[in-house]
């Protein structure tokens, strides 16, 4: 039996979004730290993004820092009404293009103050409190400090919904007894499964899931099973890991970054592709056979 296409849109801070969204992080240049090579294709690639039905836009203005906010005020703004743009704090750059905590509440405000003067806007759609943990993956250890902090925010008016970023199943929960919590960032993807329990805690209770690196991040999944499977779908094995994402749970939203128009193109062809039960099986695997090893 085949499993139908997946649901194409999620309800995302009250609004209908395309479970297709984009990442912004590689607008910036490497390292996501200063401009990019070529501005006028990152303005580009935005302006295509949005004209073909991306209208949840994730960014940072941590990433560059300050560059990527820059290049989609310029392609966008004023903004589409139906566009959501999620944001993050909890981060800064060093001079060296280094990563360090801002976790602090002066660090939290000055990062939404920094977000909203970038980006042009009065308030914030999200903003995601993003916990440092072990960098790419979350460390146990209470958030109140950072929640409330980014709560008086939006209290405030400055931040209208507010999610969490690298943040384990006890600190979604804690979060939740302070504030409403609209999603939830961490990294996942078809090898790396470590939040399958956390994925459907979320669904139960119509929280977005976004994965990041749902590519793999810096060093992109590569794998015989998947290249096989996009082999016989006529698709691209990118193509393939995304469609696994989008048929895994129905509040998983995508956020895959690129720099490139045609790769920005394939990304959005993702949710055309039925998933059968035994081509989702195959796939599996490949989470699993990582587990083992």
């Amino acid at each position: 039996m085949s499993i139908v296409p997946p649901i194409t849109t999620f309800t995302l801070a009250g609004r209908p979004v395309s479970r297709v969204g984009y990442g912004a992080m590689q607008l910036a240049g490497p390292g996501v730290f200063g401009p990019p090579k070529d501005r006028a294709a990152c303005v580009a690639i935005l302006r295509e993004g949005v004209a073909s039905g991306v209208n949840h836009l994730d960014t940072s203005d941590f990433y560059g820092p300050h560059v990527t906010n820059q290049i989609i005020r310029e392609a966008l703004h004023p903004y589409p009404a139906h566009l959501v743009i999620v944001t993050k704090v909890g981060a800064s750059r060093g001079h060296d293009g280094s990563w360090k905590p801002a976790l602090e509440p002066e660090d939290i405000e000055r990062g939404v103050h920094d977000n909203l003067r970038n980006l042009g806007v009065d308030a914030l759609d999200v903003v995601n409190m993003r916990m440092f943990g072990n960098i790419h993956s979350p460390a146990e250890g209470s958030i109140e400090k950072q929640v409330a902090a980014l709560a008086e925010l939006k209290h405030r008016g400055l931040v209208r919904h507010i999610g969490l970023s690298n943040v384990t199943s006890a600190q979604v929960a804690e979060a939740q007894r302070m504030t409403e919590i609209v999603c939830v960032q961490n990294h996942y993807n078809l090898v790396h499964r470590t939040d399958d329990a956390l994925v459907e805690e979320l669904a139960a209770q119509g929280i977005g899931y976004v994965p990041f690196f749902p590519l793999g991040g810096f060093t992109p999944i590569q794998s015989s099973v998947l290249s096989e499977v996009a082999q016989r779908m006529a698709a691209t094995p990118m193509q393939v890991a995304l469609a696994w994402l989008l048929h895994r749970a129905p509040n998983i939203l995508l956020i895959p970054g690129t720099s490139s128009l045609r790769h920005l193109r394939e990304n959005m062809r993702a949710a055309q592709w039925d998933l059968p039960d035994a081509v989702r099986a195959e796939l599996d695997t490949i989470g699993r056979a990582r587990e083992a090893g």
